[in-house]
């Protein structure tokens, strides 16, 4: 095997890769605010840049380097198993998922193609699947064989918080041979060195994760209309309820694809170095540039915001919504990552060759509060560069 070229190690001077220190401290000092004012118990922050790690800073009641669960800031590590399998020729994502997994094809489900799939077009965004219940085949089978699609696949856009992922691990399986949390640890997280990233983490080695809190209450419906213009947000499975069952050892240990992954800060952020420079040669160069640059999905979320997804990760872009994908207004607008609940902000900046991430186990039920911290720190963290 290839030797890591990552190290943990921060540089003793991040003036040297480029950044400015006072900006640095307004970052942390904003994100301090959020654990004074008890938002949040704790929260963890890491730059990169020029594949070196800049800041690796844990705040609050956390042990530094600890690590919390990612939630849907896992997905784009589970796609890039499936690119590994593209650019081997393994997936072919304009196939249809029911070629590869028969069982899927049930109740009009032929049609779905892998693509759809990766850019959460195909239809079944709400699909019950029980975490305990993957490891048992006949039952994950069935649960595949059940679903139904609430529209034409390929005709329009929702979120599919866990469904699709569950697809991209099977396919990842049957095309592989390997267990999927297998192949992503062996193929994509060990050649890189990022110990501190698992989807699927055993129960023996938890004991360094951070438990998950629940703290505020949801906004009301006339803070809703004062904001968005809607007095109620679409029901769907992420719910408090839902994120906290993930401080549940055997929950943890299954690595739900689309948002079990756990990991550290500086981990996720030199995984963003990875996407960029690819320094070990895991992803055939086309397939990882257009993973990380080409957008396939323009349909509008529920609020009129174009999905500007690739096949596996959001592009921020450059139109007037563009500050509202995640990444705040100070980065370029070929960034590129993807966020998860509970507040996780994960991106990379091909234009700076910056990566941020900040992680919580805060789940803070006000969500306005929520969304307005996530840009407060992205905003600020792409200002970090002198």
């Amino acid at each position: 095997m290839t030797d890591a070229p990552f190290t943990h190690q921060v540089a003793d001077d991040p003036v040297e890769l480029g950044f400015d220190t006072g900006a640095i401290a307004d970052l942390i000092a904003r994100a301090q605010r959020e654990i004074d004012e008890g938002h949040v118990p704790s929260c963890q922050l890491a730059f990169a840049r020029h594949g070196k790690l800049a800041l690796w800073v844990t705040l609050g009641d956390a042990a530094p380097e600890s690590r919390y669960v990612i939630f849907s800031s896992t997905k784009p590590v589970v796609a890039s198993a499936v690119w590994i399998l593209m650019g081997e020729g393994a997936i072919d994502v304009t196939r249809r998922v029911a070629e590869i997994i028969p069982e899927f094809a049930a109740n009009g489900k032929d049609v779905i193609t892998i693509e759809q799939v990766m850019l959460h077009t195909s239809g079944f965004p709400a699909a019950p699947f029980e975490p305990l219940e993957w490891d048992d085949r006949e039952k994950r089978l069935a649960r595949f064989a059940s679903w139904r699609c609430n529209w034409e696949p390929g005709t329009r856009y929702e979120y599919h918080a866990t469904s699709a992922h569950w697809v991209l691990a099977e396919l990842i399986e049957r095309s592989s041979g390997a267990d999927f949390r297998d192949f992503v640890r062996n193929r994509v997280l060990e050649p890189l060195g990022l110990a501190g990233l698992q989807v699927g983490v055993p129960v023996g080695q938890q004991g360094d994760i951070n438990d998950l809190v629940a703290t505020g209450s949801h906004a009301t419906p006339d803070e809703l209309e004062a904001v968005l213009g809607i007095r109620e947000l679409p029901v769907t499975e992420v719910t408090t309820e839902a994120l906290l069952r993930f401080n549940q050892p055997a929950v943890r240990a299954v690595g739900v694809p689309g948002a079990g992954g756990v990991s550290t800060a500086a981990d996720i952020a030199l995984y963003y170095q990875a996407l960029m420079h690819d320094p070990v040669g895991i992803w055939k160069p086309e397939v990882l540039l257009g993973a990380t640059s080409t957008v396939r999905n323009s349909f509008p979320d529920y609020m009129g915001v174009p999905a500007n997804r690739t096949r596996g990760l959001i592009v921020k872009g450059d139109d007037e919504r563009a500050p509202v994908r995640g990444m705040g207004r100070t980065v370029s607008p070929r960034t590129f990552g993807h966020n998860g609940a509970g507040g996780q902000i994960a991106w990379g900046d091909p234009e700076t060759g910056l990566s941020f991430c900040s992680l919580t186990n805060g789940i803070d039920e006000h969500e306005l509060r929520q969304w307005r911290r996530g840009a407060a720190i992205s905003n600020r963290a792409g200002n970090c560069l002198g």
